[in-house]
């Protein structure tokens, strides 16, 4: 291992997780300002791919194994079942129900089943960006 290496690993670490908190802030305050799914799943792969760049992808495929293909369907799955909810209760597609409620940390807090939907895009953009960049890494 080389020296550049050593540095470059190790300020990694620590902007993947920033990457990663700053991901997580993004996704779950998608519903109420511009971000969600889609901008902190890029995020995310964003990180992942930082990873790739520090360290090979044997050891990246060790620390997270993580099938991507899955995650697509899961994705999928999740934000389908969201979209065709509205269908069982009688509302138009895509219609969001939300609730309030209090936590006795957070306090007065609002679920939206947005942040389902928003979860399936997070999951479908990770699955789909990481395994473009996987099957060009591997080819190489």
């Amino acid at each position: 291992m080389k020296q550049n290496d050593l540095i470059l690993q190790t300020v990694t670490k620590v902007a993947a997780f920033v990457i990663l908190l700053f991901a997580v802030a993004i996704f779950l305050g998608g519903h109420y300002s511009p971000g969600g799914g889609f901008v902190g799943g890029l995020m995310t792969s964003a990180a992942i791919v930082l990873l790739l760049l520090a360290y090979d992808i044997k050891t990246v495929t060790k620390i997270l194994p993580i099938d991507y293909k899955l995650m697509i369907g899961s994705g999928l799955f999740i934000s389908s079942l969201t979209v065709a909810g509205g269908l069982v209760f009688g509302v138009p597609l895509m219609t969001h129900a939300y609730r309030y409620i209090d936590l006795p940390i957070l306090g007065h807090i609002s679920l939206h089943t947005a942040v389902l939907f928003d979860l399936g895009v997070y999951l479908v953009v990770v699955g789909v960006t990481m395994t473009i960049i996987q099957t060009i890494g591997e080819s190489e």
